[in-house]
């Protein structure tokens, strides 16, 4: 079983004569004003929470753009602060972004165009000639800083995401030695969905630029070779598992990400966590009642608003749990540059006004929801309350809330509703299957995750839980290292 130790073992014998710089756009540990002070947290992130272990690990620098409004007071020297704050592992280098650089390369290309494009959830991307401009500017920024940060060190680059699609390349060509390896944390689509994207040679050849391409689903590795087989001049090679052009390879393997078991666990087995569990109680009126939870940005692949209407047609077919069962929606906001987000997050207000309004009696309430980003220690209260936890997304690349809310289970009951078109479904099949496109379905499987004997349930949680606990994060990580062994030549 991978832990910790194993890992940095793993990276001390393997390599130690190597730097480890980390890319993402979200960064790790924000800087914030509370009271007057500047406070840090983590921002709402099942990966930023994940990879911050894997860093604390290994050691290095993680390069991400500056969000926190207090972000510039806190660092020093080259825009760097040494990170976490009470214990610090590695450093955070940031960069600041300009606010047309946010609205065209976030904003506009990442979450207009590759994120519809790449879940397919009907929602129609938007290619704006303008956006991309800025795509590739803001990915050039980032190439220049890392490759501030590499100077004459051997160099391993590990890009976070479709926000970086071009960065591959961009570094490979400055600099040849580095070993570049990225992972993709949404699904990639088919073929005939990736076609209609105007700079999809672009994007292809940004990201053949890497030595070592993951996706958490192999389904999506042969999604991306069929794309590349039609669209460049390369060739496949399905035995290796590769893409050769140009002289160069590009090896293409699943590796679905996890969670830091242990630490979520600890969380959850902390003598604070149980007080947390009453005052969430008190606070919302829950004493004596079954507590059914969501937690999610507000984001239309999400199935949020098909969450809520099942959870409506649930006290229809079911009225036995009127005033005793409530609903609780969990998460930030999201987005609300983008029309889609704004309309999403009034139509979550609307349905929880019109579910409240039909049933609602006294101090009970069928659904809250609750718009706020928590950090991770104020999660796992809620995961630990929650008898029956509801992943049902339209589309998802793995969903690490519900391998969050299996780790803090450490009683060893409740029950986890889970999408078939999450990756985590892949992994967690003792879960209660649901169509997220069908709320009847989600309503009768809620039904039944509250009626099934505890020990049928115990019984899925222990399977579930196992199997997290050995395909954690540092699991994940020594599956990607090895590959780079081989890359590398260090077998």
């Amino acid at each position: 079983m991978w832990n910790k130790d194993s890992l940095k073992d793993l990276v001390q014998k393997k390599f130690s004569d190597y730097q480890f710089i980390l890319v993402s756009n979200r960064e790790p540990y924000m800087h914030i004003y509370r009271g007057g002070e500047v406070e840090v947290i983590m921002p709402a992130s099942g990966m930023a929470i994940a990879l911050d272990s894997l860093m604390q690990t290994t050691g290095g620098t993680w390069v991400a753009a500056g969000s926190g409004e207090a972000d510039q007071e806190a660092v020093v020297g080259q825009d760097t602060i040494m990170v976490p704050p009470h214990n610090p592992k590695y450093k955070l280098r940031r960069l600041w972004l300009t606010r047309e650089e946010e609205n065209g390369y976030y904003y506009g290309f990442s979450n207009e165009a590759l994120w519809p494009l790449c879940h397919v959830c009907y929602a129609r991307p938007l290619f704006s000639p303008a956006h991309w401009e800025v795509y590739r500017q803001v990915n050039r920024k980032f190439a220049d800083a890392i490759l501030s940060e590499v100077r004459d060190r051997r160099t391993i680059v590990f890009i976070q995401d479709y926000h970086f699609a071009l960065l591959p390349q961009m570094l490979k060509e400055a600099d040849p030695r580095l070993i570049v390896c990225q992972f993709w944390h949404i699904p990639w689509p088919s073929f005939e969905v990736f076609r209609i994207c105007p700079w999809g040679t672009e994007i292809l050849e940004g990201l053949l630029g890497n030595d070592l391409l993951g996706f958490h689903l192999q389904y999506h590795c042969n999604n991306f070779f069929d794309t590349v087989e039609r669209i460049l001049e390369a060739r496949v090679d399905y035995e290796k598992y590769a893409i050769f052009r140009q002289g160069k390879e590009t090896r293409v393997r699943p590796f679905p990400i996890s969670i830091d078991f242990e630490r979520f666990e600890n969380f959850a087995a902390a003598e604070d966590t149980q007080a947390q569990i009453a005052q969430l109680r008190h606070r919302f009126n829950l004493s004596g009642l079954k507590v059914g939870l969501g937690v999610d940005r507000l984001d239309y692949t999400k199935g949020i608003p098909e969450r809520l209407e099942a959870v409506n047609i649930f006290f229809q077919k079911y009225p036995q749990y009127q005033g005793h069962f409530t609903f609780i929606q969990l998460g930030p906001v999201s987005r609300l540059n983008i029309p889609q987000y704004k309309q999403l997050n009034a139509l979550v207000d609307s349905l929880e006004v019109e579910i409240n309004s039909r049933y609602a009696y006294g101090r009970w309430k069928p659904v809250i929801v609750v718009k706020a980003h928590l950090s991770q220690e104020e999660i796992v209260p809620y995961y630990c309350l929650a008898d029956v936890m509801v992943v049902s997304s339209l589309h998802d690349g793995m969903n690490l809330v519900a391998k969050e809310y299996v780790a803090s289970r450490v009683n060893g009951d409740g029950a986890l509703l889970l999408s078939p078109f999450t990756g985590a479904a892949r992994e967690l099949s003792w879960a209660y299957s649901i169509n997220p496109f069908n709320p009847e379905e989600i309503a009768d499987n809620l039904y039944k995750a509250l009626e099934d004997s505890p020990e049928e349930k115990a019984v899925r949680m222990a399977s579930m839980r196992h199997w997290v606990r050995e395909h954690n994060i540092f699991f994940w990580a020594a599956r990607i290292l090895g590959d780079l062994i081989t890359g590398v030549g260090q077998e």
